[in-house]
């Protein structure tokens, strides 16, 4: 009963208050005994993943929309039809525990209300299921927003994207090679019982057959391994960073890339960049796990001169905040916050980061581009608009066999290779006497 409750509890605060998942579930996680966890982690997340389904099938049985006042009985709602419709609990178990949450969230009065609309979605559960499969938003479980986008970029592409955002995300490691080796590594789990296999994306990706809690793999601790999809560790190579070079992670939260970046080539002079000093209290946290070391700065990308002492870099990794479009599948709530009016806004962020990081790199220097978005609003249009305002600026090609060559960078999209979604693109900055000066974009 308590599980339900705070999973309903949870759920309204993204829905009602736009809090997100990552947010809201670890301050009820630590209301509940262990034991219980990973059934409110299960309801909250697939309540996340499924709710414009949810909410399709809840706006058929329900004659009005309950008000305002009593939140979070609708989140109950959803999280009662998730079980019905998505779960191996037991129907009139689903439907008592459920029930039963309502007392828990103090509003019993309407614990007759609930009992009849999941009792009413049970014996119209056929009539449910036709609708589904002719409704696009609910058969997809996606905003029609966001699907007319994927629709609209990828025609060929969107139901095998709409397939991975659905799914469950696998769990994948980077091994240290500063520590172990990846069939190394493989071994070690391999003695402990967990099975794994390479990627074919990296050299450093192993993914588990079973999640696990990372602080039980061996030599979590010492940092051996981290948790990191595939895709993202493609970020490392493309830079192609030599050692004594000097090196900037422009928004480096919650530090995955830059641990990469250290234990790829350690003999690097590099920076760790992020406006928000409680993420990069994360990258901290990691650097010292894997016993690295970096500067770290709090500071806003945008504007250089609060920080920046002056000396260019060699390289510039800039995995820029987007919409999340391509790591859906870990984060579910993306479906429930983000709006279609956010990409324009998120492509202006993203011209302004390049704009203002791009003074900052050498002659003859490279920087990397890269989002989790699918959306071409965010990648290659964003990579055009550079190209086009920036006479010294090319672009070398990514020689890859993974995702496909846009216009502009390379795409990696959801499920591919089991990966997450990511997008690519280099930028190379003429030497001195090349080609061209730079010149200021508007």
């Amino acid at each position: 009963m308590k599980v339900r409750a705070l999973a309903a509890q949870t759920l309204d605060q993204i829905l009602s208050e736009g809090r997100s998942l990552s947010s809201a579930l670890p301050p009820a996680l630590a209301q509940i005994a262990p034991q219980n966890r990973s059934l409110l982690q299960e309801l909250c997340y697939g309540a996340c993943r499924w709710q414009p389904q949810l909410q399709a099938v809840l706006n058929r049985l329900l004659q009005r929309p309950l008000p305002v006042s009593e939140r979070p009985v609708p989140a109950l709602l959803l999280i009662g039809l998730y079980q019905l419709w998505h779960l191996r609990i037991p129907d009139h178990a689903a439907v008592a525990e459920t029930v039963a949450a309502v007392r828990v969230l103090r509003k019993p009065r309407l614990a007759g209300l609930v009992n009849a609309v999941l009792r009413n979605a049970l014996r119209r559960r056929a009539e449910l299921t036709t609708f589904i499969a002719t409704d696009p938003e609910a058969k997809t479980a996606h905003p029609r927003w966001l699907l007319n986008r994927l629709q609209q970029d990828w025609p060929d592409d969107w139901p095998a994207i709409i397939a991975a955002n659905n799914a469950r995300p696998p769990f994948t490691l980077r091994v240290n090679r500063l520590q172990s080796e990846q069939d190394d590594y493989r071994q070690r789990l391999a003695a402990l019982g967990k099975t794994s296999e390479r990627s074919a994306l990296s050299q450093t990706a192993l993914t588990l057959a079973d999640p696990v809690e990372p602080a039980t793999l061996p030599g979590f601790a010492e940092g051996w391994v981290s948790v990191q999809d595939a895709a993202a560790q493609l970020a490392a190579p493309l830079l192609e960073v030599q050692p004594g070079m000097r090196v900037l992670d422009a928004c480096a939260a919650p530090g995955g890339k830059t641990g990469h970046l250290l234990e790829s080539v350690p003999d690097i002079d590099l920076t760790a960049l992020d406006q928000d000093a409680n993420r990069l209290a994360r990258v901290r946290d990691n650097l010292q796990r894997l016993r690295l070391t970096a500067r770290l700065i709090v500071g806003d990308a945008r504007c250089p001169d609060d920080w920046w002492d002056g000396v260019p870099y060699d390289r510039i990794l800039l995995d820029a905040p987007c919409s999340g479009t391509g790591v859906i599948r870990r984060h579910p709530d993306i479906k429930l916050l983000r709006r279609t009016g956010d990409l324009a806004a998120l492509a202006g962020q993203q011209r302004a980061l390049l704009e203002s990081l791009w003074p900052l790199l050498k002659p003859g220097g490279r920087l990397l581009y890269a989002t989790c978005s699918v959306l071409q609003q965010e990648n290659a249009a964003v990579i055009a608009h550079c190209l086009a305002t920036h006479a010294d600026a090319g672009e070398p090609p990514i020689a890859a066999d993974w995702g496909r060559a846009l216009a502009h960078g390379r795409q990696l999209l959801p499920g591919e290779y089991g990966a997450d979604g990511f997008y690519y693109a280099v930028l190379s900055k003429a030497p001195v006497g090349g080609p061209g000066a730079s010149c200021s974009p508007t």
